[in-house]
């Protein structure tokens, strides 16, 4: 569903990734693991256009993106939830989400979305600045499925985040996957969260992924070595 190619990307002169490769197939969630400054976010920047790519290539179900601009990947089925959320705060819940269908012929909320996230229906009138960082993240979420993608990217989703919330996106990530069957790529720093959502776990260091495991075969310590040094 989603194939990453030889990807190399440059800030100016200063190369930031050096040839990442993967794959991702339809209803699975890789986690990219990674410390801060390792490439990550980077790399999410490249997939979504938002960056442009050096060399090497990005597919989704089967057609090239590496030259598309960001809306044109929306509309091929990429979707981003950026680190640090990104929501409207001056919006309401239901007009926040409701920017995620802007080129929809539907603007109605889909009633999954609620379901998957009732604290959201409960809200839907409040500002989105009044929300906690758990619910904001949701809210991300939420305004990144209404555009029904194929693949999520989710930069950083437990950051600043209390771990009884950190347990309830992983549900929901878990849920969303079983109800679309879609693909789920997710940066993350949280070993345990994305232990809960992946079934296969990347490391990445300077810019190259440098670690592959399935979730049954990972070696949790090793991972942590990666995450602390």
């Amino acid at each position: 569903m989603l194939n990453v190619s030889d990807l190399f990307v440059s800030y100016g002169q200063s190369e930031a990734l050096h040839g990442i490769s993967f794959a991702a197939n339809k209803n699975e969630t890789v986690a990219i693991m990674g410390r801060n400054g390792m490439g990550k976010t980077t790399l999410f920047k490249s997939l979504m256009g938002v960056l442009p790519t050096k060399a090497g290539k990005v597919e989704v179900a089967g057609q090239d993106v590496t030259k598309d601009e960001s809306y044109r990947r929306v509309a091929k089925g990429i979707a981003y939830v950026p680190q640090g959320r990104m929501i409207f705060p001056t919006l309401s819940v239901e007009e926040n989400i409701q920017t995620g269908l802007e080129n929809a012929k539907d603007k109605r909320i889909p009633e999954d979305i609620y379901a998957l996230f009732p604290v959201l229906w409960d809200m839907r009138r409040r500002k989105g600045g009044n929300l906690s960082g758990g619910q904001q993240q949701q809210l991300a979420i939420a305004r990144a499925l209404v555009t029904n993608p194929k693949v999520l990217l989710l930069d950083e989703p437990t950051e600043g985040i209390q771990p009884s919330i950190i347990k309830d996106i992983a549900k929901a990530l878990n849920e969303i996957r079983k109800l679309r069957e879609i693909t789920i790529v997710v940066s993350e720093q949280v070993l345990s969260f994305a232990m809960d959502v992946a079934d296969r776990l990347f490391v990445i260091e300077g810019g190259r992924l440098v670690h592959e495991s399935s979730r049954a075969d990972t070696d949790t310590a090793r991972i942590k070595e990666f995450l602390s040094v």
